[in-house]
C-alpha cells in the first residue's frame, strides 16, 4: 500500500469538501428535467457530437443530469450508442439499440440485462469510443472532475483513445472555482451545462 503523504491528505480532504457542497447544491437544484434537457440539446448540437459514430451516454441516477429521455433518439441517430455498467468493479461497455435491453438492477439503477452482456454484438472496446459523455458531482472551468470517490471512470477513461473526446454534464450549481488534481485524475475536454459549455484542459495537460 502507498502511504499518502500530508499533501495528498490535504488534497482529498478539499475533495471530500467539494463534493459534499456540489451533492447537496444538486439534489436542491429545480427543474433537474427542464434543465437537462437543455443540457443535452446542447452537446448534441455540437460538431464533435454529430461527427462521432460511436458515442457512450452514461444513464443518470439519483439526482445526476438526466440523460435517459434522450437516449431513443440517439438510437435511432444511426450512430452506435453505448452505455456502461459496473462488473466487479469496473465499467464494461454494452451497446445500446434498444431501451428494452435495459432493466433495473441493484439500487434500482438502469443497466442493460444481464442475459444480454455477453452477446457477442453487445460487446463494446474502449476504444472504440468517439465521444465519452460523463457524469460527476462537480467540474471547474477547465475540465477538473470531481466522481463519488470510487474511481470506476477515471479507470476508464485512462483507457480511450488519445483523440476520444471526453464531455463532462453538470447543472451550472455544480461547477467549482478550481477541483484539485491528482495524478490519476483526468480533465475533460469540456463542460456542458445549461449556461454554458466550458473549453477544458482535457488529458493535454
Amino acid at each position: 500500500m502507498v502511504k499518502m503523504t500530508s499533501d495528498d491528505e490535504s488534497l482529498v480532504a478539499r475533495k471530500q469538501g467539494i463534493r459534499a457542497a456540489a451533492q447537496a447544491a444538486r439534489r436542491e437544484q429545480a427543474d433537474k428535467g427542464g434543465l437537462s434537457q437543455l443540457i443535452v440539446n446542447a452537446i448534441t448540437q455540437l460538431p464533435v457530437y454529430q461527427e462521432a459514430e460511436c458515442v457512450m451516454w452514461y444513464i443518470d441516477v439519483r439526482s445526476e443530469v438526466r440523460t435517459r429521455h434522450a437516449l431513443p433518439l440517439a438510437i435511432d441517430s444511426g450512430k452506435r450508442i453505448v452505455v456502461p455498467f459496473c462488473l466487479d468493479g469496473e465499467l464494461e461497455l454494452f451497446r445500446l439499440e434498444s431501451m428494452d435491453e435495459l432493466a433495473e438492477g441493484m439500487y434500482e439503477i438502469l443497466e442493460p440485462r444481464e442475459e444480454l452482456r455477453d452477446l457477442v454484438p453487445n460487446r463494446v472496446r474502449s476504444s472504440d469510443l468517439d465521444v465519452v459523455l460523463v457524469p460527476g458531482v462537480a467540474f471547474d472551468r477547465h475540465g477538473g472532475r470531481v466522481g463519488h470517490g470510487k474511481g470506476y471512470y477515471d479507470k476508464l477513461l485512462g483507457n480511450v483513445r488519445s483523440d476520444t473526446r471526453l464531455i463532462g454534464l453538470a447543472f451550472e450549481c455544480q461547477m467549482v472555482g478550481a477541483v484539485p488534481v491528482q495524478a490519476h485524475d483526468i480533465r475533460m475536454d469540456m463542460v456542458v451545462t445549461e449556461d454554458h459549455v466550458y473549453p477544458g484542459i482535457g488529458r493535454r495537460s
